[in-house]
């Protein structure tokens, strides 16, 4: 076993505990960063496994998605875009196969129906935001647009970023680095310079035990089914999910749904920057954190409840306050801000995780930093 480094403040020691316990039980070769920010204090800073240390970069997959949010929150909050308009407002194309009435709101609380297309996508075309944007404009969405929702799995972020390019010249990614990454000096890329590199730690593929192996194959969609869709299970080049981010074209164009790299401390910042009043005034906190699609995402079959873009994670983790926002990612990544405690949480780590989810292990790590926290 390969014992924890870091530090934590006063009063956060069961948080260091409850991160030891989980590095025990996963083994030596267990790799992940854990850092939390309260009241604009660094509060945890933790890391362990073979090659980590507290600036190692990895791979977010969804968690990108609240870097891609952000950006449009912070139009959103210059008046530059307009949630109630109709998406095809800003896009023209965008209106083709009976989509014309769709909302931006709509649109980023995972409403379209246009979870990916009809015959799926290379993987270098889904490291580029635009071909999924151009491809996905003239495409017949699953679902009557603005009646249901689903899990826009690796194409929100590109529907969302060529509204915000129609709008501004500009992409999610350059924005993301002249407004949020730059200023702030955080580990949160949008697009991973060729000369950090020798920081990223390639993603690891699951290791399911036998009966979580037998959970997935009773469980499994096909190809054509939403999920298969969704997923790029439906083209001739399956997408191999797990090994995305190892590519480095991926790495460099940053898909902004699941493309980002960054680490611990990097999302950390970041959420903590979204709730001090660096980058969002309290009246947007308080918009993008209240739920605008809940119950069954007809994509992955399980409940779930998304604001505008971002992950309603208080329905994850039941002690957070109404309001929190985030997103998680496939590694088992989980990030958030919870504006009423003042947390900001940022974990990440290298195995693919069961079942594709934030990792159960963040339940008992979001509890124990809760209850230090709100014990002051």
């Amino acid at each position: 076993m390969t014992t924890p480094q870091g530090a934590v403040a006063p009063g956060y020691e069961a948080v260091r505990d409850e991160f030891a316990a989980i590095a025990a039980a996963e083994g030596a070769d267990y790799s992940a960063q854990l850092v939390a920010h309260v009241h604009g204090e660094r509060v945890v800073d933790l890391w362990t496994g073979p090659d980590v240390t507290a600036d190692s970069l990895f791979a977010l997959y969804s968690a990108t998605k609240g870097a891609a949010h952000l950006v449009v929150a912070l139009l959103v909050q210059d008046g530059v875009l307009d949630l109630d308009r109709k998406v095809a407002d800003y896009w023209p194309e965008f209106a083709a196969e009976g989509k014309g009435e769709l909302t931006l709101r709509d649109l980023i609380a995972h409403r379209a129906g246009l979870v990916g297309a009809d015959d799926g996508f290379r993987v270098e075309e889904l490291a580029d935001d635009r071909i999924i944007a151009q491809r996905l404009a003239g495409q017949r969405p699953y679902w009557r647009p603005g009646t249901a929702f689903g899990y826009h799995a690796l194409v929100i972020g590109a529907l969302t970023g060529e509204v915000v390019r129609r709008v501004t010249g500009r992409s999610i990614q350059e924005i993301h680095e002249e407004r949020v990454r730059g200023p702030l000096g955080i580990d949160f890329y949008l697009g991973l310079p060729a000369e950090l590199e020798p920081r990223w730690l390639a993603t690891q593929p699951m290791r399911p035990t036998p009966e979580q192996a037998a959970q997935l194959a009773a469980n499994a969609t096909g190809p054509n089914s939403l999920t298969g869709i969704a997923f790029n299970r439906n083209h001739p080049e399956a997408t191999d999910l797990q090994e995305l981010p190892n590519h480095r074209v991926v790495r460099e164009l940053s898909p902004t749904s699941v493309g980002g790299v960054g680490s611990a401390r990097g999302l950390a910042a970041f959420y903590a920057a979204t709730i001090d009043g660096r980058l969002l005034k309290p009246d947007t906190v308080g918009a993008v954190g209240q739920i605008h699609s809940a119950g069954i995402d007809l994509v992955t079959r399980q409940e779930a409840a998304f604001g505008l873009g971002f992950s309603a994670v208080n329905r994850a983790y039941p002690v957070l306050g109404q309001g929190s926002f985030g997103h998680g990612g496939a590694t088992g990544t989980e990030a958030f801000a919870d504006p009423r405690n003042g947390i900001a949480y940022g974990y990440v780590r290298r195995r693919f995780g069961f079942p594709g989810g934030p990792g159960p292990e963040n339940q008992g790590l979001v509890r124990a930093l809760h209850a230090a926290a709100t014990s002051a």
